[in-house]
């Protein structure tokens, strides 16, 4: 009634709870004593009498418990992706309903999104949007007092003359206002600030000193013959071109981050 001595494996699962077993050699046998080593099986070794022994645990991480999945072909990726520049529609479609990874497909899909925005308006869309973010052309870390009373006081004609050695400086200018004009190289670019005002030291000579609204409190719309005070920082020389296209303006800059209209 025993085993085959072939057949003794440590890994072997095989289990008659129905016959004795031997503690030495593993035998199974209906005897008392084990016919292969003759020893007489103990009370606990007995049919009816044995503990079940605990199954092993597989290995989960072992080669032969992996899983493959197989991706048809009209959900790779290099199908995926042509789908998504010469029909957007299907490609979006075969995207969300691949078997890829969660974040893969988000990554895949804002990649896309941002490609197709940028062909629709342009670069310098991004350009724009970036450049907001960095461009800072007045200190917004001061109060109002603080910004106000860093500023020196200079002349309309002074700055004119002078406006390379004010550059980047602090100053508090006495204008008027000629014209209100929106630059067509700010605002088709996006840029933060497009509006500028044109103005001149009010008593006729012909000269400009551009002010670019960057005004951090609440301000008015001011127009021809204002007489404003403005409180900036000197940029470089520039030319404003009117998004209308009839009118353009050439001067010092002023980046205005406070003005008072007497």
């Amino acid at each position: 009634m025993g085993r085959f001595l072939g057949a003794y494996d440590n890994s072997d699962d095989i289990e008659r709870n129905d016959l004795n077993k031997c503690p030495d050699c593993g035998c199974f046998f209906v005897q008392d004593n084990c016919p292969v080593c003759g020893k007489l099986c103990p009370f606990e070794m007995r049919a009816g009498n044995r503990v079940a022994p605990k199954k092993k645990k597989k290995n989960s991480g072992s080669s032969s418990s992996r899983t493959v999945t197989f991706i048809d072909w009209y959900h790779s990726w290099w199908f995926i992706v042509l789908m998504l520049i010469f029909m957007p529609i299907i490609g979006l479609v075969l995207l969300f309903t691949s078997p890829h990874k969660k974040n893969a497909k988000i990554a895949v899909a804002v990649i896309f999104g941002v490609i197709t925005v940028g062909s629709y308006f342009g670069i310098g869309f991004f350009g724009g949007m970036i450049k907001n973010l960095f461009d800072r052309p007045v200190d917004t870390s001061l109060s109002r007092e603080e910004y106000i009373s860093r500023c020196e006081e200079v002349s309309p004609e002074e700055l004119y003359r002078n406006s390379e050695s004010y550059k980047d400086k602090f100053v508090k200018v006495e204008l008027t206002v000629k014209a209100h004009v929106t630059d067509s190289d700010k605002y088709y670019g996006n840029e933060k600030y497009p509006d500028y005002y044109v103005c001149t030291d009010g008593s006729g000579k012909e000269f400009y000193i551009l002010v670019r609204d960057c005004i951090q409190d609440v301000s008015l719309n001011y127009i021809p013959g204002d007489v404003i005070t403005v409180y900036g920082e000197v940029d470089e020389g520039y030319t404003v071109y009117a998004v209308d296209g009839h009118d353009s303006y050439t001067g010092p800059t002023v980046n205005a981050a406070y003005v008072e209209k007497k």
